[in-house]
């Protein structure tokens, strides 16, 4: 019996020639992540637990972005920065991207895969359920709690199963009006929130080979939506060249064999799929864009590790040059190189970020801002009653701020479009 993408890499990290699914096994973890929300409680486990003297396991494989509540007055989000700072002074962390300097990032998944954390058949664990963004580059990559990621730190170990393998075949030329988001959110549907339950989430298909970077890792980004332990996407030529460009040459590429056993496989043709939507209060409370059209909006939110990469943007601006929004719009890049990139793209001669601003869009800095709700100074937060139109991953009540407001989630496009109409709106109706 052949084994799967994740069964090799698990294979790898724990020492073993051969895995099947259910096994129990020691993993080295490559590189461990967290942030300003489980940062300071993870460090204070990890201090009870190993002594208040203690060394981390290696100061090189922890990575520290501060990214979810960092541009706030609220005291205790701006407690927990402090907390990192002393705790990176303290350990001499390389790794450390504070906010308020030349080395702040943005959002945690996307900077792990510029800064060139994201390195194929490797082992990495974040202290963030959509940690698993990063297994887009054909590695594993999973969300822990504290403890689990205290232990990581104390010894570069953690006990996991090896998860079984869903597969995912998406084929056919990809239409302009779709994007990743659309397809992740038609999986949803299809399976629940708990459909892929500690399973690996597989992608492939021509569609997906034909993505880049970006729209791989909303494909990933989202397996946890689902209840998946992982999603992933082998290493191809596109994985390569992205890799080149940040000087990434050295890695392990595997892949998945012809006689793999996989609990469950779903083929699609994506000239079959519409623009898509989640519904109020769950996102897999799917529907097509074309049902709920001409819904009310009182805000449109374009950002996230979702929905906030330089692609995102482009899709967005394509709809937005030369029009006007007519409900609050805003623009939230994910990390300060796609911010700095807004500037940079243009279309007509004319740059993303002024086709946003000519447009009557907000542009905040990068951050995760209103995705996670957040402090009530959260720019773009959600407040009572409001119906939002939204780029981001989850939509439970309260996710985006007031537990009364309704959130539809979407691809960038039909964000777009709704922005400009006030209503949810088809993208199709401007491309």
């Amino acid at each position: 019996m052949g084994m799967t993408i994740t069964e090799k890499i698990f294979a790898k990290a724990s020492g073993k020639k051969i895995l099947q699914p259910g096994e129990n096994v020691w993993l080295n973890v490559d590189v461990l992540m967290t942030h300003d929300v489980c940062g300071p409680p993870t460090i204070n486990i990890w201090k009870n637990e190993f002594g208040v003297n203690a060394k981390i396991w290696d100061k090189n494989k922890l990575v520290i972005f501060p990214d979810h509540y960092i541009f706030t007055n609220n005291p205790h989000a701006n407690r927990n920065v402090d907390l990192l700072r002393q705790f990176s002074a303290e350990q001499n962390l390389p790794n450390y991207f504070d906010v308020g300097t030349e080395k702040y990032k943005g959002v945690c998944h996307i900077a792990l895969a510029e800064e060139g954390f994201n390195i194929p058949g490797t082992v990495l664990f974040g202290t963030d359920s959509h940690t698993c963004t990063s297994g887009a580059f054909g590695m594993f990559a999973t969300g822990v709690g504290n403890t689990d990621a205290a232990f990581i730190l104390g010894t570069g170990k953690i006990w996991e199963k090896v998860p079984e393998s869903m597969k995912f075949s998406f084929h056919g030329e990809m239409p302009e009006y779709l994007t990743a988001k659309d397809l992740i959110l038609h999986i949803l549907g299809d399976i629940t929130t708990d459909g892929a339950t500690y399973r690996a989430m597989e992608f492939d298909g021509e569609a997906i080979e034909k993505m880049n970077m970006n729209e791989r890792m909303s494909l990933t980004n989202m397996a946890i939506e689902a209840g998946g332990m992982n999603g992933i996407i082998s290493v191809d030529d596109v994985t390569k060249n992205y890799l080149a460009e940040i000087g990434i040459k050295e890695y392990d590429e595997f892949y998945s064999d012809a006689d793999s056993k996989y609990f469950s496989i779903y083929e699609y043709y994506v000239s079959s799929i519409e623009p898509t939507v989640a519904k109020p209060h769950s996102p897999d409370n799917r529907d097509t864009v074309r049902n709920v059209e001409g819904t009310k909006l009182t805000k449109c939110y374009i950002g996230s590790c979702t929905g906030g990469k330089i692609t995102d943007f482009q899709n967005t601006a394509k709809i937005l040059v030369g029009q006007k929004v007519k409900v609050p719009t805003f623009i939230v890049p994910a990390s300060t190189q796609v911010a700095a990139k807004l500037s940079e793209e243009t279309i007509n001669g004319i740059s993303l970020k002024e086709i946003f601003l000519n447009a009557g869009c907000i542009i905040a800095e990068s951050s995760c801002a209103a995705c996670l709700g957040g402090p009530s100074d959260t720019i773009g937060r959600s407040t009572d009653g409001d119906v939002v139109i939204s780029t981001t991953n989850r939509n439970f009540p309260g996710r985006m701020g007031s537990k009364t407001s309704e959130i539809y989630l979407s691809s960038p496009l039909t964000v777009a479009a709704s922005a400009i109409s006030g209503v949810i709106t088809d993208p199709r109706k401007f491309l």
